[in-house]
């Protein structure tokens, strides 16, 4: 006996290509078990889908979790407490994506921030901090993707006074999803020794090279908007008051992408763990493949705020201004840190930004509502994090089926914002309501001035998105 179409429609799947591959399956492979058994299995596939694109993909998958586990890493019973920020605004995947990294043997602390939404392995927004173990998704595909912020003493009337040709500067100047500058600018960055000593690194230099100063695509932006600053900034004596300010987001590109990919393949390979928890499999920072992966994550940090300068740098050059400050913080990486008893840990933040004592940072909200720049008040039970932007509220694919171009144009024309690019994925909608998020970790993070964007670019092609 075996499990029917509709039976496999109330588990959530639908009618199309997974369907029809579930009925394929379970006609071959899994013919042998029981009803309960099929419908166990296919449900545990269903979680997964990025993992059965194929007929290939999705039998291999279906074997796999049949197969016994005899060398598997064995989870906790039961998961270590964390702290979780703006629970009431954050989904189920979410939850157990964090649940689960909780229980890995690895874990010794973790924080969920308010924006948290479900992804890979940790879901973004989550904190984890570990005993000598990095987990390269638990780092992120888009590595040391980061906020650059540069201020300028100029009125801000001439964002509307001149808004034609700040608009054709950044086209100019900015480059988006596989676009590249014809002759891109050299970097020192490229000169450095782990661009021929890691043979990931060493393949990916070229590509490295052509596309260092340009942006990746999905929610990456460069754009000009209004500072407001509420209260002295003394690192960089910036008194209350409005000022012009270029922001831009975007990470390491192709070589991130790369490295991610690379060293995620080796940490699956030799950290073997449940099924469900296979993307959180580590390097051991006592061998050489963690070390290395250390190396290369570093380096593609490196990389991706070399790129953000050069797009500043082109910026203040048509500007014909020079910044009154520079503001910098970066997420999706791992850092080695000290807890309350002075131990090093390593502390994971996908889509999550350090908020240690007195630590500046700037929290984007969406391309119609502000973001602000803050200062960590180091909170141990947010693991010195906070998050990293507002938070998708919806997915890219259901934003694009449920959000209407009117909307989208309305609201930017309320909010007096231009949009160059962008499709309706990164739609403001789409994204939660940054306010909440802010109220939500207020004891995280001081706010010390707002952003709001006035001339955005971005990408506006949705096949060169990048995960963030």
């Amino acid at each position: 006996m075996k499990m029917t179409g509709n039976e496999l429609k109330a588990l959530g799947y639908q009618e199309g290509k997974a369907l029809g591959m579930a009925l394929d399956i379970l006609e071959t492979e899994l013919a042998h078990l029981t009803v309960d058994e099929q419908a166990k299995l296919l449900t545990e596939v269903l979680r997964q889908p990025a993992d059965f694109e194929t007929h290939a993909q999705f039998s291999k998958l279906a074997i796999e979790l049949l197969r016994p586990a005899t060398d598997t890493i064995a989870l906790a019973e039961s998961r270590l407490p964390y702290a979780i920020y703006g629970a009431e605004a954050i989904e189920e995947g979410a939850l157990r994506q964090m649940e689960m990294a909780m229980k890995l043997p690895i874990t010794v602390g973790g924080a969920l921030m308010p924006d948290a939404h479900q992804g890979y392995g940790l879901p973004i927004g989550g904190v984890l901090a570990t005993k000598n173990a990095v987990i390269p998704y638990g780092v992120g595909v888009d590595i040391g993707c980061r906020m650059c912020m540069t201020l300028y003493d100029l009125p801000t009337t001439i964002l509307e006074e001149k808004k034609e040709a700040l608009k054709k500067m950044l086209v100019n100047n900015t480059m988006f999803g596989q676009a590249t500058f014809k002759k891109p600018k050299d970097h020192e960055i490229l000169e450095r020794r782990e661009f021929s000593e890691i043979k990931i690194a060493r393949e990916m230099k070229d590509r490295a090279a052509k596309q260092i100063g340009s942006s990746g695509g999905g929610n990456h932006f460069v754009e000009f908007g209004i500072v407001e600053i509420l209260t002295e900034v003394n690192e960089y004596n910036l008194a209350p008051g409005q000022y012009v300010a270029v922001l831009s987001h975007s990470g390491s590109r192709g070589l991130g992408a790369t490295i991610a990919s690379y060293y995620t393949k080796v940490a699956m390979e030799t950290c073997k763990l449940p099924q469900e928890a296979k993307h959180l499999a580590w390097l051991d920072l006592d061998k050489e493949a963690g070390q290395e992966y250390w190396l290369a994550m570093n380096l593609a940090g490196d990389y991706a705020s070399a790129c953000h300068h050069q797009i500043h740098e082109r910026m203040a050059i048509g500007l014909r201004e020079t910044p009154l400050a520079m503001f910098e913080n970066h997420h999706n990486f791992a850092w080695k840190e000290k807890d309350t008893f002075g131990n090093e840990i390593i502390v994971h933040r996908k889509g999550a930004t350090p908020a240690g004592a007195g630590v500046l940072g700037i929290i984007p909200g969406s391309m119609a509502t502000p973001g602000f720049i803050v200062r960590g008040k180091g909170l141990a039970a947010s693991i010195n994090s906070a998050s990293h932007g507002a938070g998708r509220l919806m997915s890219r694919t259901k934003a694009k089926q449920t959000i209407l171009p009117g909307q989208v144009n309305k609201l930017l024309k309320q909010a007096g914002v231009e949009l160059i690019g962008s499709g309706l994925d990164e739609a403001p909608m789409a994204y939660k309501d940054i306010h909440q998020v802010m109220e939500s970790q207020k004891d995280l993070v001081e706010v010390l001035g707002s952003f709001m964007p006035k001339i955005v670019r971005m990408c506006g092609d949705e096949k060169f998105k990048e995960v963030d």
